[in-house]
């Protein structure tokens, strides 16, 4: 009971960090119009996903975990594909 409860806590402090990153990369996108804080605001909120799972009642079963790793998977490739396009120029790649 007392592990259930802890391990609940933490996935919300989880959600609440993740959550929190991206309210404040989305801050710096609206003083800056820069598409790389957009990308990283909606990448920390795909990671906010799989921790707000965790929260329901029912948790996630094996046969449904397969979206957390989709979702972390999108994620990641946003920031990937962000930043390679906001490097482009500096590789010479697109002028």
């Amino acid at each position: 009971m007392m592990l259930s409860n802890l391990l609940s806590f933490l996935a919300g402090a989880i959600v609440l960090g993740f959550a929190l990153c991206g309210v404040g990369f989305l801050r710096l996108w609206t003083r800056s119009r820069d598409r790389l804080f957009l990308a990283f605001a909606g990448a920390f909120w795909l990671l906010m996903l799989p921790a707000f799972a965790a929260l329901t009642p029912d948790g996630v079963d094996e046969e449904s975990r397969a979206w957390i790793y989709l979702a972390r998977i999108a994620a990641y490739a946003l920031i990937i594909v962000s930043v390679v396009v906001r490097n482009r120029h500096r590789l010479g790649v697109l002028r």
